[in-house]
C-alpha cells in the first residue's frame, strides 16, 4: 500500500471516526439523558433510532443520484450537514429539539457511509480490499478507545451537551482537510450507468443483491439489539462505576483496533466467506454471556465484552468486502447507498425493538435484557444462513 492510499484511508477513517462516534456516544449517554429529560427507555430508544431511520431515508433517496456526481462532492455535502446537525444536538434545550437535531444529523449522515465504502471499493482492487476495509474499520475501534470514554468523561464533567459540541468541532477540522487533500473521484461517472429507477428495479429483481442487503440488515440488527442498553445494564444491574464502564469501551476498542487490520488480512488470505462464518458463530458465546451477566468480577466483564467487540468487528469486515463486490463500479455508489440505508434502518429498528423489550424499574435496573440477547443470537444465526447464499459471488 503506497502513501497516497494510506492518506486516503486516514482521511476516510477520520470521517468514519466522527460519524461513528456521534452515533455510538448517544447510546451510553442514556444514563445522562433519561434522568435529565425524565424520559422512559422507550423514549430514549426513539432518540437513538431517529438518527438511524432518517439516515436510512436519505441514503435510500441518495441512491438515485449519487453515481452521477463526484464522490468527493457528495461526501463533503453530507459531512458538512452532519457536522451542523451534531452541533445543534449539543445546544438542544429540550427532548423535542434534540430529536429534531438528531433527525437532521441523520438525514445528512445517511450520505456518508455509502460514499466512504464506495471510495474504498473504487480505489482498491478486490484482493486488497479486505486490508483496506480493516484499516477503515479501525475507526470503530478508535471511537471506542478514545471517543466514547472521552465523551462520557466530558458528559460527566461538563454535561451531556459537551460530547456533541466536541464532535462538531472536530468535524469542522476534518472538513477542511477533506477539501484540501481528498482527490476528486469522478471516473465512475464516465462508465456505463443505469438510470436510477432501473437501478432500483435491478436491486429488487436481483437475487444476489437482495441477499447482500439481507446480510447487511441482519448484521446490524443482531449487533444493535445489544448496544443501546449495555451501559445502563452495566451500571444499574452489574453495579459498575463511570470509570469502570468507560474501560469496557476502551478495552474493547483497543482490542478491535489491534485486530481489525489482522482480520482484514485474514479475510484476504483465507477467504471473506470463511472468515465471516468463523467470527459470526463464535460471537454467539459472548452475546449470551453479556446479556445474562450477574454482578461479577470486573476483569471477567472486561474480557467477555472485549472479545465480543472483536468478534462483532470480525463479522463486519469480510461481510462488507463481499457485499461491495456484488455490483460493478459504475453502479456501486447507488447500491452502497441502498446498503447504507438498510444498515441504518435495521440499526434503528434494533434500538426500537430493544426499547420495547427492556423495562426500567424505579431503581433504574434493567429487566428482560436477556431476551434481547436471545433474539440477537437468532438474528446472527440467520445472517450465517444468508451469507451462505453469497459464497459463489465472493470473487
Amino acid at each position: 500500500m503506497n502513501w497516497k492510499e494510506r492518506i486516503l484511508l486516514i482521511l476516510l477513517a477520520s470521517v468514519n471516526f466522527t460519524h461513528i462516534l456521534d452515533f455510538m456516544v448517544m447510546m451510553p449517554l442514556g444514563n445522562f439523558l433519561m434522568p435529565y429529560f425524565n424520559i422512559t427507555p422507550g423514549q430514549f430508544s426513539v432518540i437513538v433510532a431517529s438518527y438511524s431511520i432518517s439516515a436510512a431515508v436519505s441514503g435510500f433517496a441518495a441512491a438515485f443520484f449519487v453515481d452521477g456526481y463526484d464522490r468527493k462532492k457528495v461526501l463533503l455535502f453530507g459531512y458538512i450537514g452532519f457536522t451542523i446537525g451534531t452541533i445543534c444536538c449539543g445546544i438542544a434545550p429540550s427532548y423535542f429539539l434534540l430529536l429534531v437535531a438528531r433527525i437532521t444529523a441523520g438525514l445528512f449522515g445517511g450520505l456518508i457511509g455509502a460514499q466512504v465504502l464506495s471510495i474504498v471499493a473504487d480505489s482498491f482492487p478486490y484482493e486488497k480490499r479486505g486490508q483496506a476495509m480493516g484499516i477503515l474499520f479501525s475507526a470503530f475501534s478508535l471511537a471506542s478507545i478514545v471517543g466514547v470514554p472521552s465523551a462520557l468523561y466530558l458528559a460527566g464533567w461538563l454535561g451531556w451537551h459537551s460530547p456533541f459540541l466536541s464532535i462538531g468541532g472536530l468535524g469542522i477540522i476534518i472538513t477542511i482537510l477533506l477539501m484540501r487533500y481528498l482527490p476528486s473521484m469522478s471516473a465512475h461517472i464516465h462508465g456505463e450507468r443505469v438510470k436510477p429507477f432501473i437501478m432500483l428495479k435491478n436491486v429488487l429483481t436481483s437475487r444476489v443483491q437482495l441477499v447482500a442487503l439481507g446480510l447487511s440488515g441482519t448484521l446490524m440488527l443482531g449487533h444493535f439489539l445489544i448496544i443501546p442498553f449495555l451501559n445502563p445494564y452495566m451500571e444499574f444491574n452489574v453495579g459498575f462505576t463511570d470509570t469502570q464502564r468507560n474501560m469496557i469501551y476502551m478495552v474493547g476498542g483497543i482490542a478491535t483496533f489491534i485486530t481489525s487490520p489482522l482480520i482484514g488480512k485474514m479475510a484476504d488470505k483465507y477467504g471473506k466467506h470463511n472468515t465471516f462464518m468463523f467470527f459470526a458463530l463464535i460471537s454467539l458465546i459472548p452475546i449470551f454471556l453479556i446479556t445474562n451477566m450477574p454482578a461479577i468480577k470486573y476483569y471477567y466483564v472486561l474480557m467477555v465484552t472485549g472479545i465480543w467487540f472483536v468478534l462483532s468487528t470480525g463479522r463486519g469486515i469480510p461481510a462488507q468486502a463481499i457485499i461491495s463486490n456484488v455490483v460493478p463500479a459504475e453502479q456501486r455508489g447507488s447500491f452502497m447507498s441502498f446498503n447504507g440505508s438498510i444498515q441504518q434502518l435495521f440499526s434503528g429498528i434494533a434500538s426500537l425493538i430493544a426499547g420495547m423489550i427492556v423495562i426500567s424499574k424505579p431503581d433504574h435496573t434493567i429487566v428482560h435484557y436477556s431476551w434481547v440477547g436471545y433474539l440477537s443470537i437468532v438474528i446472527v444465526l440467520l445472517s450465517v444462513f444468508i451469507a451462505k447464499k453469497l459464497r459463489g459471488y465472493e470473487q
